[in-house]
């Protein structure tokens, strides 16, 4: 069985809609999950605390497909 392995983290983006990072020193890593039910919940958590700042932004970046492409994911 692959394992499924997210990172989430999370920093003050330039544009509220998209994904670039105001300055790369200062993104939050919140950590690697096995699974993403487990990514999701610190994802949520996060983003909840920091839902009053626009410019606040936090993702689930899925590991598994970068390592391995060719496989099926989630």
């Amino acid at each position: 069985m692959q394992q499924k392995l997210h990172l989430v983290m999370g920093g003050r983006v330039k544009n509220p809609q998209g994904l670039e990072f105001v300055d790369l020193n200062k993104v939050h890593l919140v950590g690697v999950f096995p699974d993403y039910a487990s990514a999701e919940e610190a994802w949520r958590s996060n983003a909840q605390r920091t839902v009053d700042d626009a410019e606040m932004k936090y993702v689930i970046v899925h590991l598994h497909r970068l390592l391995e492409p060719e496989l099926p994911g989630e």
